[in-house]
């Protein structure tokens, strides 16, 4: 977890550097054509083979439970290496209602 802590560290000051990884689009939901917000973590999320969408997380969020079971599954899927942005292996509709519960601060959220 701490590798994977430090990986999204040195994603996020590439990114605020203005550096984008060679693989991933530069798109972000919470502001087209920017940088990602101050405070929050770029995340590539889609299953393998399907389209991939680009999302701006608050940091804060990583440390719940239900967003660090999605942490879990991606280090198992991609480990702790793979290059560019974090990519979570996850449907993109069920992560935004996981989103949508953790930032309405639901306890009962649950991963995809």
């Amino acid at each position: 977890m701490k590798r994977l802590l430090r990986r999204l560290s040195r994603t996020v000051a590439a990114a605020e550097d203005g550096a984008a990884p060679a693989a991933a689009p530069r798109q972000v939901r919470a502001r087209k054509g920017k940088g990602v917000p101050e405070g929050h973590v770029p995340v590539c999320v889609g299953e393998e083979g399907g389209p991939v969408e680009r999302f701006a997380v608050r940091a804060e969020l990583l440390g719940e439970p239900a967003f660090a079971a999605l942490l879990r599954r991606a280090a198992q899927e991609y480990g702790y290496a793979h290059p560019g942005a974090l990519r979570i292996p996850c449907p993109a509709a069920e992560f935004r209602r996981l989103l949508r519960c953790l930032s309405d601060g639901d306890p009962a959220a649950a991963s995809c």
